[in-house]
């Protein structure tokens, strides 16, 4: 029997990973944690690993499916009152997210004693450009 092997640039890697669903991509989140931490010869914390699960979570698919299909009628001026109502709900509730994904941010930090900027660059978070 012969194994063939595909082998994938990290874009092409990005791509299908980003397709899978959030319980299976924090899965492999921590698996992909777990090879790197021999490399780099330090093994994360049982907290590392949890926060990196949260701050990896991003916005419920519907969620941001709701948001998305709100923007685009608000931006065709087609938003009725009820749908404002609702836009503005789920703007909040994503900010709370993001809100939360900082402080998990933060914490991670701490632990690290590094800067939170430092930790961003390292996980490969951008700040927004407004920010």
């Amino acid at each position: 029997m012969t194994v063939s092997q595909i082998e994938l640039s990290p874009e092409q890697l990005l791509k299908a990973v980003s397709r899978l669903p959030p319980p299976e991509l924090d899965r492999f989140i921590v698996q992909a944690a777990k090879l790197r931490s021999p490399v780099i010869g330090r093994r994360l914390s049982r907290r590392e690993s949890e926060l990196l699960l949260k701050i990896n979570r991003g916005i419920p698919t519907e969620v941001q499916r709701r948001y998305d299909a709100l923007i685009a009628r608000q931006q065709d001026f087609a938003l009725t009152p009820a749908e404002y109502d609702e836009l503005l709900k789920l703007t909040d509730e994503i900010e709370m997210l993001d809100a939360q994904r900082i402080e998990y941010l933060s914490e991670l930090a701490r632990l690290r004693k590094k800067p939170l900027t430092i930790v961003m660059d390292e996980l490969g978070i951008q700040a927004p450009a407004d920010a």
